[in-house]
């Protein structure tokens, strides 16, 4: 099952790390979120990967051109120039990179993708969000309900702590609770190629146009995750990702190595 991954948005609350970059190439732990997202699908054996570019999509082909001569070890005779692998340690993806367009949006930039995925049910996810979802069981979920789409929806935490109140006065104050019934789309979608009917050009939402029609129709479901999820808007959510992962505690991390 192939896995589409949005990476050619402009990222602009996130201009302090993407004037040079694309936000999907903004680093966690020393590694591109894009990495941290695709080595979840590669846990679950999903390892072919298209990847929508856009917004500075050369810096992401250069990292994926490199990524080998970088990930292994090597020998280099200076003398005789020859250069060869001591151990060999990549991951076992094919990437895929596409060009979909600077100013394609969303729904354009899976349309694109059609000659590639046509005919088959694929995945597909933003390049800007992390979670510790469970692909084999969202896969099971959405072909139990039999519908065109279906969206992993998550609860994200709330910025702030919550206060208690005790009549006019302060009872207690709560540590960033969850927003209530605040369910948002987290990305981590399932879709059935019907859904190309939905999309008619480079201008075309995948959430306003797509999913807001199979919504309509009844033909989108909606797969509740509990568990972690937390996307990379700004520095600060940047700056917590880091830390979760500096910690050793990045629950997003269900992979061995």
């Amino acid at each position: 099952m192939k896995v589409v991954i949005l990476a050619g948005g402009l990222g602009t609350r996130l201009a302090e790390e993407t004037e040079v970059k694309p936000k999907p190439m903004v680093e966690i732990g020393g590694h591109p979120i894009l990495w941290h997202i695709m080595k979840l699908y590669g846990h679950y054996k999903y390892r072919s990967f298209y990847l929508a570019l856009g917004y500075k999509g050369e810096v992401i082909k250069r990292y994926f051109r490199d990524y080998l001569e970088f990930s292994n070890s090597l020998r280099i005779n200076l003398a005789t120039r020859e250069v060869k692998d001591l151990e060999y340690s990549a991951e076992d993806w094919e990437v895929n990179l596409v060009d979909t367009g600077h100013d394609t949006l969303t729904g354009g930039r899976v349309k694109r993708l059609e000659p590639w995925l046509k005919g088959s049910t694929f995945l597909v996810t933003y390049g800007d969000g992390v979670a510790n979802v469970n692909i084999k069981e969202l896969i099971e979920f959405h072909r139990a309900q039999g519908k065109i789409a279906t969206i992993t929806a998550v609860r994200p935490p709330a910025r702030f702590g919550g206060i208690i109140f005790e009549g006019n006065l302060v009872g207690s104050f709560t540590e960033k609770p969850q927003i209530g019934e605040g369910w948002i789309n987290g990305g981590f979608m399932v879709c059935e190629s019907a859904i190309f009917k939905y999309l008619e050009g480079d201008y075309s939402s995948l959430e306003g146009h797509a999913l807001e029609r199979l919504a309509e129709e009844r033909q989108l479901a909606a797969y509740k995750h509990d568990g972690f999820w937390q996307c990379m808007d700004t520095l600060r959510d940047k700056r917590l990702l880091e830390s979760l992962w500096q910690s050793g505690q990045a629950p997003w991390k269900v992979w061995e190595k």
